[in-house]
C-alpha cells in the first residue's frame, strides 16, 4: 500500500473504505479527489466498475422481470427471475461488506475483470 500522504488528509485504509460506501458516487469523489495514492485511486475506481456493474445486471434483470410479470404462462421463468434478482442483490451487498473490510484492513483485493481495468487505470 502506498503510504504517501492523500490529498484528504484521511488515513489511506479509510479512505480505500470509503471508496465503497456509497458505490460509484463514493468511487467518483475519491477517484477525482485523490491524484497520488494508488491503494485510493485503485479502490475508487473498482468501487465504480463494479457498482455500475451491479446496476446494470440488476436493471436488466428488474426489466425483464417487468416485460414478463403480465404473461400467466411464463409464470416459472417470471418467479425464477425474481429470485435470482433477490440472490443477485444480496450477493451484492455482500460483496460491498466484503470490498469495505478488505480495503481498510490494506489489501488491493482485486474482482475478476473490474479489478484488472481497476489495476491498470488506477
Amino acid at each position: 500500500m502506498d503510504d504517501g500522504p492523500l490529498s484528504t488528509g484521511l488515513d489511506p485504509k479509510t479512505a480505500g473504505l470509503l471508496c465503497y460506501l456509497l458505490g460509484f458516487v463514493t468511487g467518483l469523489i475519491f477517484f477525482f479527489l485523490e491524484k497520488e495514492n494508488r491503494f485510493v485511486r485503485f479502490h475508487a475506481l473498482q468501487s465504480i466498475l463494479a457498482s455500475v456493474a451491479i446496476i446494470v445486471i440488476l436493471f436488466i434483470i428488474d426489466s425483464l422481470f417487468v416485460a414478463l410479470f403480465s404473461s400467466l404462462h411464463l409464470f416459472f421463468i417470471v418467479s425464477l427471475l425474481k429470485f435470482v434478482g433477490t440472490l443477485l442483490g444480496l450477493a451484492a451487498l455482500a460483496l460491498w461488506v466484503v470490498l469495505m473490510v478488505k480495503a481498510y484492513q490494506g489489501e488491493y483485493f482485486k474482482l475478476p475483470v473490474v479489478g484488472d481495468l481497476a489495476e491498470k487505470n488506477s
